[in-house]
């Protein structure tokens, strides 16, 4: 899978720890950034993943500030990214299974590398289910398009 993953200067730490994990796992791993710790404005790293998400070349993205919050909605902006700050195993696994999401969001200032890695594990692996949620998302998918004129 391609994975592009970027952070804020908050979570960089936290994203250069993922991207060797995802390496480990034979992932292959698109750095947006940053590559030091200065600070930069999330909406721009966002603006990177989710650009590649959007126009399909990467498979999905993982984005990392300080909460996960600024990240998801700088990366909602785009079409056909479904983007959510998720804060358990739970909420990895029914963003994926229900919700067919695309971009995943993580705090860095919330959460523990360990509990990061294992969301991350579990997102990457856990399928969409299909069946109802598929309508569901093909509405949300309609109203992106209603919104966009299309």
């Amino acid at each position: 899978m391609r994975i592009a993953v970027g952070s804020d200067h908050r979570g960089f730490a936290a994203k250069t720890k993922l991207v060797e994990l995802l390496k480990r796992q034979k992932q292959e791993v698109v750095d947006a950034g940053p590559s030091t710790t200065e600070s930069v404005d999330y909406p721009d790293i966002a603006a990177i993943v989710a650009r590649q998400v959007s126009e399909g070349t990467v498979d999905r993205g993982i984005l990392i500030c300080g909460t996960g919050i600024g990240m998801c909605v700088a990366a909602n902006k785009f079409p056909g990214v479904r983007a959510a700050p998720c804060h358990d195993d739970l909420t990895a696994e029914m963003s994926r299974r229900h919700n067919d999401l695309n971009v995943l969001c993580l705090s860095a200032d919330m959460l523990g590398e360990k509990l990061i890695d294992r969301m991350v594990e579990i997102w990457l692996k856990t399928e969409f289910e299909g069946g109802r949620h598929a309508r569901r998302v093909g509405k949300i998918v309609e109203i992106e398009h209603k919104q966009a004129g299309g």
